[in-house]
């Protein structure tokens, strides 16, 4: 897609960069603990034995098991991401949008996740800036989807020496 020396100095791409259908396969996977589910759940305040109490979920869930906290798995597939596209060019995220989980991710599943860009645009208020749509994806080892959002992000255009 790319070449490295024309990627910003932390990796990232810039706004020139991105072309609309481009698909990133992430190289990045993550096995999920039970440890980031505790801390994260526990981090945010969130109480929810869905994802803290083993013995209810065993008892009295139909999942038989912890649930990974919806938010952390947003959190890594978005993260995931990162390395391949943003890293030092993203000036913020502007929104998420349809965020979804079709199917549950456990304690013990190993995630990993695409990139597609939908579209780019300039921006109005900021020439050296524009503004790339994608849509995230993360799969399960056994290449279930678990989750997926649209995200739009505020990027950095290569500066010009002129």
């Amino acid at each position: 897609m790319v070449s490295e020396a024309s990627r910003h100095p932390r990796g990232g791409l810039y706004f020139e960069d991105f072309q609309a259908g481009a698909m990133i396969e992430h190289r990045l996977r993550r096995t999920v603990t039970q440890m980031d589910n505790m801390l994260f759940s526990n981090m945010t305040l969130n109480p929810q034995p869905l994802h803290i109490d083993r013995d209810f979920c065993e008892k009295e869930t139909q999942w038989g098991q912890p649930l990974m906290n919806s938010l952390f798995t947003l959190g890594l597939m978005i993260g995931i991401s990162v390395n391949d596209t943003t890293v030092g060019t993203t000036i913020g995220n502007l929104g998420m949008t349809d965020v979804k989980f079709p199917h549950p991710l456990f304690e013990g599943d190993t995630i990993h996740c695409t990139t597609e860009v939908l579209g780019k645009r300039e921006s109005k208020s900021r020439p050296d800036a524009g503004i790339v749509d994608f849509h995230h994806r993360a799969y399960n080892q056994d290449g279930k989807l678990v989750a997926e959002c649209k995200r739009q992000a505020f990027m950095l255009k290569r500066k010009i020496n002129v």
